[in-house]
């Protein structure tokens, strides 16, 4: 068979290959001017630091060597510098692997080690590549001020930046896990969330009692959190982080909720997540409808009459009262969640509780841990945090009655491994 040379290719097919316009990650319409830096967290002005989005300082902010970077190709005599138009493609292609959500806390990492850097007097040459005095030294700064997690994404946007922009990380990661441990266990109180209450079916029927489900906007709430809590989903998964900020790429749309029938008859309602989390290419979530007051598809269906849209817009989206079709905020439910639990002298509740709830409710149903495990949609096994925090799931473990513990071992025990 004949090798295929490059000089075989016609030249139209080579350029149809590479260096297609690549799709774009934020829709236009969006808002880019950034936000005036905080009081206290205001870096130096430099060229090499422009005042950009926080998502956006990964890409957009320098190391300080500026040495040409070159392609390494086996078997070749030289490398070939990268043009300013590759590096920038590298840069995109690669900052597309982090979420949005991702990029932003990243970027205030940025922030916070180069305005740490400034205080300090540190050189741009010693910024990057960062020697482990000066990281120690900058996470050890931050403990005591800033969350054990905070810390720890810090110190991964940092690694971040250095891979972004080739430079290398020279960092253990024995090291590493040495300095994030201590900053941790010194984090202040006022860093630490309270434990969050879980939903329960007789929460959502006293939401229902409170909001007024005959109204655009409560009628959208209420419908979101049914469906969240019976789904086992991330409160995020079913609102945009900002109405300025719907993506159908990448939120729930109407047309993306489908009915299915299984071979027992069973209406099983599907709800098409385009990207989450865990899964940037997106994956599928369930519930069913519910003889009950808090039946997710009553609600859905109340709010779909009420709020009319097109099938690509936001699943949750409601007409506000100038006339305007606006999608569903996170920050909307979590506001409404809060001013009706502390008007009602109701529980901590926050909008992981609606996570925390499902589980719970199916646990205590007797759902197979397993079944809960994927309906969830975990891949490890961090769900059974909420076995060891709420005793009510471990009781019928915890007693003397083996009838009892037999009715429950029976459908609910993991298989031994």
């Amino acid at each position: 068979m004949p090798s295929i040379t490059s000089s075989s290719i016609p030249e139209t097919n080579v350029s149809q290959r590479f260096d297609a316009p690549l799709p774009s990650t934020t829709p236009p319409e969006l808002g880019t001017t950034p936000r005036p830096y905080r009081a206290g967290l205001t870096p130096l002005p430099s060229h090499l630091r422009p005042h950009c989005l926080a998502k956006d300082r990964l890409r957009l902010w320098l190391p300080s060597d500026n040495t040409p970077r070159v392609i390494s190709v086996p078997d070749t005599p030289s490398s070939a510098p990268i043009t300013d138009k590759q590096l920038n493609r590298i840069l995109e292609v690669m900052g597309a692997s982090w979420a949005d959500r991702t990029k932003e806390s990243y970027g205030s990492g940025l922030l916070v080690y180069h305005v740490y850097c400034d205080i300090h007097n540190i050189p741009e040459h010693q910024r990057c590549p960062i020697s482990i005095t000066l990281l120690l030294s900058f996470l050890s700064g931050c403990a005591g001020t800033y969350s054990g997690s905070a810390i720890s994404n810090y110190a991964a946007g940092l690694r971040a930046w250095h891979l972004l922009h080739g430079h290398p990380w020279k960092i253990s990661s024995d090291e590493l896990k040495s300095i994030l441990e201590g900053a941790s266990r010194l984090a202040p109180p006022s860093s630490k969330r309270p434990k969050r209450d879980p939903f329960e079916v007789h929460t959502l029927l006293r939401f229902l009692t409170y909001l007024d489900i005959s109204e655009h906007r409560d009628a959208a709430i209420y419908a979101c959190i049914v469906t969240a809590f019976y789904c086992v989903a991330r409160l995020g998964e079913f609102t945009v982080p900002a109405i300025t900020k719907f993506d159908p790429t990448k939120h729930i749309t109407r047309a993306n909720v489908s009915h299915l029938r299984d071979p027992n008859g069973i209406h099983i309602i599907k709800f098409r997540l385009p990207s989450t989390k865990c899964a940037p290419e997106g994956e599928d979530t369930h519930c069913t409808p519910l003889n009950c007051l808090s039946d997710p598809l009553r609600a859905l269906n109340n709010h779909l009459a009420l709020n009319p849209a097109p099938p690509n817009a936001h699943l949750f989206t409601w007409k506000h009262p100038e006339s305007r079709l606006r999608p569903l905020s996170r920050t909307e439910v979590t506001k409404r969640i809060a001013n009706i639990a502390a008007t009602h002298n109701m529980p901590n509740l926050k909008g992981h509780s609606l996570r925390i709830g499902g589980t719970l409710h199916y646990l205590l149903r007797g759902t197979p841990f397993d079944v809960v495990k994927s309906m969830g949609r975990w891949a490890g096994d961090s769900f059974t945090l909420y076995l060891r925090q709420h005793a009510v799931i471990l009781a019928p473990y915890l007693t003397d009655r083996p009838d009892i513990l037999d009715r429950v071992t029976r459908y609910t025990m993991p298989p031994v491994r």
